[in-house]
C-alpha cells in the first residue's frame, strides 16, 4: 500500500492517471496505456492527487466495468481491476499492460500516451504500430521509384562489398539478390532500397561550430545512404583534431580527438534508426570539445535511453532492412550491440564518454570529454527538441489566418496550456508562424499565420 500511496503522491505521468469516477475518459486512457508502455489508473482520486474514495463499490460493479471495457475496445482489453483501501476510503486501481498486438482502439479512436495526457494517433503512427506487431519494419513499405531508377553502379559496389565480407551467399543476378534481401518485393522498390541506392529527400546535415550559434563550416549531404555515410565521415574527420605519436617503430600512430569507430557507429545509428516520415535531417554538430548526433525518431518497444548504458539491453529496429544492409557490408557487426561496442572502444579513451537523451520525436547522443558533457547535454537537447513533430503538426494545419482556438481544434487538443507550451510557443520561437497583432500578444483578436519560413516548411512536409 505504501507503494501505491507513493505513486499517487508523485502525481500523474506517462504511466499514471487519476480519475474521480469510471467513464469514457477512463477507457480512453486504458487504450492509450495499451498502445504505449502500460500504466495504472486510480479511480477515486482527484487530478491534484487527493483521495476522494468511491461509494458503493463492490466486485459486481468491477465485473460491469470490465465488461464495458471489453465491449468498447478492439482488440478486446481485459485489464486487472482491484479495490484498494486507503484508510476509510476505497480506490479502484486498473492495471493496464502494454498490448502486444497494436494498435488498440476505443470506438474507432486510436490513442497513445504522451506525458500525462492522451493523444490521438496519426494515420502514420497507426501504420507503424501495425508494422511492429507483425514483426515487419517501416522501411519495407513500397515507394513509387522504379527498379531501373536505382543507381546500378552503387548496387554493383554494394554486392562486391558484401561478397568480400562473406556474410551472404550471392547469385550473379543483382535483382534476385535484392529480392532475397527484401529490398525489392513483388517487383516493387522498398523505401530502404530507395534510401540506399536512389534519389530521395532525406539528408545528413553536418556543421562545424564555434559556440552554439557560430557556424564556420557546414555540409548538406543529400545522396544515397550507401555513399552518404562515407561522405559524412570524411567531413567529420576533416574537422577533428589529429595528433601523432611516435613509438620507435617506423610507422607513426594516429590519435584522433575521438575514436573513429565510435563516431561511425553513432552516425550509422542516426541513419538506421531515423524516422523517415519526419522531413527533418539527421543533424551532426561538431564543436571544439564535443560532437552531437541528433536524428528524428523515438526508441522502439520498451527500450529507454538508460538501457543503452548497460550490456543486456534488447534492441528494436524501426528500419530492419537498413540495419541488415549495413550488417552485410560489415559496418554493423551484430544487431543490437552498437553501444556495447562503443563502450569497448572508449576504454582506450578514458577521458571521453557519451550521453543519450530523447523525447517522443528525437534521439540525441553527445560524445565529449567527461568534464564537458554534464554542462552541455541539457542545453543541447533543449535546443534540438524545440523543432519537433508537434511543430510540424501545427504547420500542417495552417491555412490562411487562424485563431488560437481554431488551430487547437484542428489538432484535436483539449488542454490549452499543453497546446501553448508544446505547439504554439515553439512554432513562434522558431519563426515558422507569426502573430497578426504582435504588439498585443494577449489580444482577444489575436490570430496566427505562416511566415515565409513556415510556408517553406509546409511545402517540404507536403512533399
Amino acid at each position: 500500500m505504501k507503494e501505491l500511496q507513493q505513486i499517487i503522491t508523485n502525481g500523474e505521468n506517462l504511466t499514471v492517471e487519476f480519475k474521480s469516477s469510471f467513464g469514457k475518459e477512463c477507457i480512453e486512457t486504458i487504450v492509450a496505456f495499451s498502445n504505449t508502455n502500460g500504466g495504472k489508473i486510480f479511480i477515486g482520486v482527484s487530478l491534484a492527487g487527493k483521495i476522494l474514495g468511491l461509494n458503493e463499490i463492490d466486485d459486481e460493479m468491477l465485473k460491469d466495468w470490465s465488461n464495458t471495457i471489453k465491449l468498447a475496445t478492439v482488440p478486446q482489453i481485459f485489464p486487472q481491476i482491484s479495490i484498494k483501501d486507503f484508510g476509510d476510503k476505497k480506490v479502484v486501481v486498473i492495471h493496464v499492460q502494454e498490448y502486444p498486438l497494436k494498435p488498440v482502439a476505443y470506438k474507432g479512436r486510436y490513442l497513445k500516451r504522451v506525458g500525462a495526457s492522451n493523444h490521438l494517433l496519426s494515420v502514420e503512427e497507426i501504420v507503424e504500430l501495425q508494422i511492429q506487431s507483425i514483426n515487419s519494419s517501416f522501411d519495407a513499405v513500397h515507394v513509387k521509384t522504379e527498379i531501373n531508377d536505382l543507381n546500378q553502379e552503387l548496387i554493383q559496389s554494394f554486392f562486391e562489398e558484401v561478397k568480400n565480407t562473406g556474410r551472404l551467399e550471392l547469385t550473379d543476378n543483382h535483382l534476385v539478390n535484392l529480392e532475397k534481401l527484401g529490398l525489392i518485393s513483388k517487383q516493387k522498390v522498398t523505401l530502404a532500397a530507395n534510401l540506399l541506392f536512389g534519389q530521395h529527400n532525406t539528408a545528413i546535415h553536418i556543421g562545424r561550430f564555434k559556440g552554439r550559434d557560430h557556424i564556420i563550416d557546414d555540409m548538406l549531404i543529400k545522396a544515397p545512404l550507401y555513399v552518404a555515410v562515407d561522405n559524412a565521415m570524411t567531413f567529420i574527420k576533416k574537422n577533428l583534431r589529429l595528433e601523432y605519436k611516435f613509438t620507435g617503430e617506423l610507422k607513426r600512430q594516429e590519435i584522433w580527438q575521438f575514436p573513429l569507430p565510435v563516431l561511425r557507429e553513432l552516425l550509422l545509428n542516426s541513419v538506421i534508426h531515423k524516422d523517415y516520415r519526419n522531413p527533418t535531417d539527421v543533424i551532426i554538430k561538431i564543436f571544439d570539445n564535443r560532437i552531437e548526433f541528433t536524428n528524428p525518431g523515438s526508441f522502439m518497444g520498451n527500450l529507454k535511453a538508460e538501457d543503452l548504458y548497460k550490456d543486456d539491453y534488447k534492441a528494436f529496429h524501426r528500419n530492419k532492412l537498413l540495419a541488415e544492409t549495413f550488417y552485410l557490408t560489415g559496418d554493423v557487426e551484430k544487431y543490437g550491440t552498437g553501444f556495447i561496442r562503443i563502450r569497448k572502444h572508449l576504454e582506450e579513451y578514458p577521458g571521453v564518454t557519451y550521453s543519450i537523451s530523447s523525447d517522443d520525436y528525437f534521439i540525441q547522443v553527445i560524445l565529449a570529454k567527461r568534464e564537458v558533457l554534464q554542462d552541455t547535454m541539457q542545453d543541447a537537447m533543449q535546443d534540438t527538441m524545440q523543432d519537433t513533430m508537434q511543430v510540424n503538426a501545427l504547420i500542417m494545419t495552417m491555412k490562411g489566418v487562424l485563431t488560437r482556438e481554431e488551430i487547437q481544434s484542428k489538432l484535436q487538443l483539449a488542454n490549452r496550456d499543453y497546446f501553448r507550451k508544446e505547439y504554439l510557443k515553439p512554432a513562434l520561437d522558431s519563426g515558422l508562424i507569426e502573430m497578426t497583432i504582435p504588439r498585443k500578444p494577449t489580444s482577444r483578436n489575436q490570430k496566427y499565420r505562416l511566415t515565409t519560413k513556415g510556408k517553406e516548411r509546409q511545402q517540404k512536409l507536403n512533399e
